[in-house]
């Protein structure tokens, strides 16, 4: 999945997880979850808040308490690993409560704390690497198919990506949108993308990484891109 491929945090109110644990509250008291639990997965009904997959039957998850939630409060449920991606700073809170004997069965083994961060800077550096759009790369499997004219991309050829719009919930992030050079102009009639055709040369030769032949090489595919016409200003309120 690539930060041009990882999907954003969530925290709407979703319901009590089925399988989140429930330590048995002393009589007249009112039952009470831990901040964290970590276990391993009792079924595959759960789905990990960052990466949106299900979480199989006996991976490692934790459990971040929500409370106030609209269902009260109950677990929002990471893989262990996608929670150290994204949300280190609990997961260090989580061992250093030891939130593992929260779980009704205490799971056999748990990764070294040392062995997540490192699973943290790995993400970061992945993160660091992206291109920013648009850009120029060689396509490079063959697999991808044009999203202006829908035809494929053929392996070892120059494709401009350009920045499209896409919503998650009530987050909005850039998503790729792989063209041919030829048909990156109609590509600009799509609402959805937002990459600014202006200085498209410039934008290209910061991102891309190549030398300018190449550049211009696709510039010369792209053809002449017509320029949007300034809307005149209206006379300034007196």
């Amino acid at each position: 999945m690539n930060d041009n491929d990882m999907p954003p945090d969530d925290d709407a109110d979703m319901p009590p997880d089925p399988d989140a644990p429930a330590p048995a509250p002393a009589e007249g008291e009112e039952k009470k979850l831990p901040p964290y639990v970590i276990e391993a997965a009792k079924s595959a009904r759960s789905k990990c808040k960052t990466c949106r997959r299900a979480i199989d039957k006996g991976l490692l998850r934790i459990g971040i308490l929500m409370e106030g939630g609209f269902y009260g409060p109950g677990f929002m449920w990471h893989h262990l690993t996608c929670a150290a991606k994204r949300h280190l700073d609990k997961v260090e809170e989580a061992y250093e409560q030891e939130a593992w004997k929260n779980a009704q069965q205490v799971p056999e083994k748990i990764p070294p704390l040392e062995e997540l961060r490192e699973v943290r800077e790995k993400a970061e550096e992945k993160k660091a690497e992206r291109k920013v759009f648009p850009y120029v790369e060689i396509d490079p499997s063959g697999r991808a198919k044009c999203k202006v004219c829908n035809q494929p991309i053929e392996k070892g050829v120059l494709r401009v990506v350009l920045a499209k719009e896409v919503t998650f919930g009530s987050q909005t992030r850039a998503s790729p949108f792989a063209v041919h050079p030829k048909c990156t102009v109609g590509a600009f009639d799509n609402p959805e993308v937002v990459t600014e055709p202006d200085d498209l040369r410039q934008q290209l030769m910061v991102h891309s990484g190549m030398e300018a032949a190449k550049i211009d090489e696709v510039m010369a595919a792209i053809g002449p891109i017509p320029v949007t016409p300034e809307e005149p200003e209206g006379p300034e309120p007196e």
